[in-house]
């Protein structure tokens, strides 16, 4: 198998490295799990529906467009080789695919840590408790992370693509902060949409790699992080890592598209657990009243298992 190193240069210094018992909670998938993710997409309803889901397929083209992204249909019957594939737009290769995901990933983490950082300080001001909201989104913050830590293994970005992730950076955390500030609902149907395009991201990326056309990635061993933050196997592989990724950003896509159908002091429903991937990768939300059944049904379990036998 390839080693991640084969793609960096010699590190100049040892580094420590640092095991993850410390992250805050996150899934640990199954392999049925990791296979039951689907592409589906919520269709907006309202007009501040419609309204996120443009600012996501605006935002989606403009970055496509800045990079130079095209995932053309190969033609029907094609025998082009891998290089004129790549040539003609049809395929991505590995550094491609790298500086899109970093740059993604730089920015997936903000809203988490936004909308926990205005909950945070209005449960400060208001005196009284969160209802379950301010942990999950910070989950949400440090997977995201996670995610760029992991590919950070990969690649490392040289000074324009860092330059471009610290101006959108910049820029997205301060209008993502007053838009919260605004309509929280309205942000968390933004990432929710923006979390389908990540799914859709990803599943391309899976895909490409099954049929060959990632040819450096797909022996390539999963980095140490990512089996220690995963719990994956020794010997995975980043097709492994791939897989994983996919399953959380399904994750985040349900998460926000239901914490989009409460309003801001309904509790949160996955404060104390979340469903398995074989409903997350199915549906789409939980609508208020599923969510609220859901936080009924889970403390009604919590009672049965914390009351004394008799």
């Amino acid at each position: 198998m390839g080693h991640t190193e084969d793609l960096l240069p010699p590190p100049t210094a040892p580094t420590q490295q640092i095991q993850g018992d410390w992250v805050l909670f996150h899934p640990v998938y199954t392999s049925a799990e990791l296979k039951a993710v689907e592409v589906i997409h919520r269709t907006p309803r309202t007009l501040s529906d419609k309204f996120a889901y443009g600012l996501v397929k605006l935002s989606r083209w403009t970055f496509d467009f800045v990079s130079g992204y095209k995932h053309k249909p190969i033609p029907a019957g094609s025998n082009m080789s891998l290089e004129e594939l790549r040539k003609g737009g049809y395929v991505l290769d590995e550094k491609q695919w790298l500086t899109r995901i970093l740059f993604l990933e730089s920015i997936a983490g903000v809203p988490g840590m936004v909308a926990a950082t205005l909950r945070h300080l209005k449960s400060l001001r208001l005196m009284r408790r969160d209802s379950g909201w301010i942990h999950t989104l910070l989950e949400e913050a440090e997977n995201e992370r996670m995610h760029l830590m992991t590919f950070m293994t990969l690649r490392n970005p040289g000074v324009p693509l860092r330059a471009l992730i610290l101006a959108a950076q910049g820029v997205f955390y301060n209008i993502f902060f007053l838009s919260y500030v605004i309509s929280p609902r309205t942000c968390h149907r933004f990432v929710g949409h923006l979390e389908e395009e990540a799914v859709v991201t990803y599943t391309r990326a899976i895909e490409e790699l099954e049929k060959g056309h990632l040819p450096k990635w797909y022996a390539l061993d999963a980095p140490s992080i990512a089996k220690d933050y995963w719990r994956l196997p020794e010997n995975a592989t980043l097709k492994d890592v791939l897989y994983a990724v996919r399953s959380d950003e399904t994750t985040h896509r349900f998460v926000n598209h239901s914490l989009g159908n409460l309003k801001p002091d309904d509790v949160n429903p996955f404060a104390i657990c979340e469903p398995d991937m074989h409903v997350k990768g199915k549906i789409i939300e939980f609508d208020r009243e599923t969510a609220t059944k859901y936080v009924v049904d889970n403390e009604k379990l919590i009672q049965e298992h914390s009351s004394p036998k008799t």
